[in-house]
């Protein structure tokens, strides 16, 4: 080999090593969707305080790097962030504050930076708190942030969801407005997308998203074989037939799903949660 090309393969390593992270890493990641259970005195045994250390537990056990939830309150987002390794975006639904129930996005902080945050409103109005078209229970809200991965220089987009339970209207055009603040917000960038849909993927809510072709449901396009129950919702039950899935990630096309699973985590014959977690291990 002549000094010519000594020196041009020195070059050619150096111009590597000085390239952004961005451009040499792939950025692999823990995501998650997790259903809390709000926390209310009816739940007996079953309320947060006896579930608390159990999702904090649970949490950092299967190493969650950002993960949605759904129907926590803000006591029960700072149990959470007892852990010391989370902080959170979102706000509640109530007054996109504090107040309600929150569709929370938790992220290891000592590995992700915030952007960008916002929240809005399943409703004709979807930038003031209220309710939407057939919803009678409740404000529903998503809510979204863009991050930075500092180990690997990748930014991408989260949004996080709760849809109503008894608004067959208000499900459907949900959907819709998800797909339209998406395309807005996102453009073509890196997205995960979770949430509590209360909607079975052949119900017309999924079906919409699915049509566009925007999301790809982590559950179908695993690389490994789906792991745990088909379904997400226990209600505390062990004899729950577990045949329904209502609790999603969805991702970009980018987005390879390594592996997917549903986690029936229990200690002692208790659950976390009336939902059970659902994770994925992702690359992009």
């Amino acid at each position: 080999m002549n000094m010519k090309t000594k020196l041009f393969l020195l070059a050619f390593c150096l111009m590597g090593a000085l390239l952004p992270s961005n451009a040499k890493d792939k950025c692999n990641i823990n995501v998650a969707t997790f259903n809390l259970r709000m926390d209310t005195p009816k739940d007996g045994e079953n309320a947060w305080e006896h579930r608390k250390e159990m999702v904090k537990a649970l949490v950092l056990f299967h190493e969650f790097d950002i993960f949605g939830t759904q129907e926590g309150f803000k006591h029960q987002l700072d149990g959470i962030l007892e852990t010391g390794k989370y902080a959170y975006v979102g706000g509640g639904r109530d007054d996109g504050k504090d107040a309600g129930e929150h569709s929370a996005i938790f992220y290891d902080k000592s590995r992700f930076k915030v952007l960008e945050n916002g929240d809005f409103w399943y409703s004709e109005t979807p930038d003031v708190p209220g309710k939407g078209w057939d919803a009678e229970c409740c404000n529903r809200i998503c809510s979204w942030a863009k991050f930075k991965d500092s180990v690997s220089g990748k930014v991408f987009y989260f949004f996080n969801s709760h849809y109503d339970h008894q608004g067959k209207v208000a499900r459907r055009e949900s959907s819709k407005l998800l797909l339209k603040k998406m395309k807005e917000i996102v453009g073509k960038a890196t997205f995960f997308c979770t949430g509590d849909f209360n909607a079975a993927p052949e119900d017309e809510p999924i079906q919409i998203l699915y049509n566009d072709g925007m999301f790809m449901d982590s559950y179908k396009v695993s690389k490994q074989p789906p792991y745990g129950p088909v379904g997400t919702f226990t209600s505390y039950k062990w004899d729950a037939p577990m045949k329904k899935r209502i609790d999603y990630i969805f991702v970009s096309k980018n987005v390879t799903v390594n592996k997917y699973g549903v986690l029936t985590d229990n200690q002692y014959g208790h659950f976390a949660s009336d939902h059970y977690p659902v994770m994925i291990k992702a690359t992009f």
